[in-house]
This record gives C-alpha cells, structure tokens and sequence, in this order.
C-alpha cells in the first residue's frame, strides 16, 4: 500500500472554499482519507475519533487560531506527533517564528498552486 493510500488528513479551514480547494488538491494527489473540520475545537474533537498523520490548517479561524491549534496538538499526547501544516496569507516572520517554536513542521503561503502544497506536504510525510 502506497503512502497515498495510507495518509490521514486533517483539513482545518473557517472557509468553505478553501476546504473544498484543498480537499480537492489532496484528492487529485490520490490522497483519498481527508477529513475537514470549520474550526479548530471542531478538528480537535474529530482527531479524538479519527487519529491523522497530518493536519493542514489555516491560520485565521474565530475561536481557535492555527497556532491556537498547533499548541492544543502538541501538548497532548496522542497528537504531540502529527504532522502540521500552517496555511496563512499573511507569513509575517512574528507567525512562522512563534509557529517554530510550538513545532510546525512546514507553512505554506496564500495564494498557492496545488504544486506548492505537494512540495509543502511531501516536505513533512515524505514523497506522495
């Protein structure tokens, strides 16, 4: 079985759009286990039920920003490990430093082209 095949994803994004875009990119990598969640308390409560590999995130959510999520993901144990992506569309070097420190794995800057994604995720879980 391929990585493709085995990967969990996460999708957490308060857009639709931008859900459905990247849960579309993901499905055209042949990455068929992705699940989306509107806000991070959301995605916290469905990784509880479906452990992932990998959480794409967005930045700017109400509630519970990315970095918000980050932070909730590493201080426990059964998700201190999982993969994370931090999607913003403002990569000030306050957000990417702090996001460092709280142990992203990688970020990838608005606008992006399903290639960037590729490269971004394959740069965390290894080539898809």
């Amino acid at each position: 079985m391929s990585l493709r095949e085995q990967l969990r994803i996460m999708v957490v994004d308060d857009m639709s759009t931008s859900r459905g875009l990247i849960t579309q990119a993901l499905d055209g990598f042949g990455i068929r286990q992705v699940e989306s969640a509107a806000d991070g308390e959301s995605a916290l409560n469905k990784l509880a039920q479906w452990p992932v590999h990998l959480v794409i995130s967005d930045m700017n959510m109400p509630g519970m920003n990315g970095l918000q999520l980050l932070h909730a993901l590493r201080s426990n144990a059964r998700t201190g490990k999982v993969g994370f992506l931090l999607i913003t569309g403002k990569a000030d070097r306050n957000i990417i430093e702090t996001g460092k420190k709280l142990g992203m794995n990688n970020f990838l800057a608005k606008p992006f082209q399903p290639a960037d994604l590729r490269k971004a995720i394959e740069a965390i879980v290894g080539r898809l």
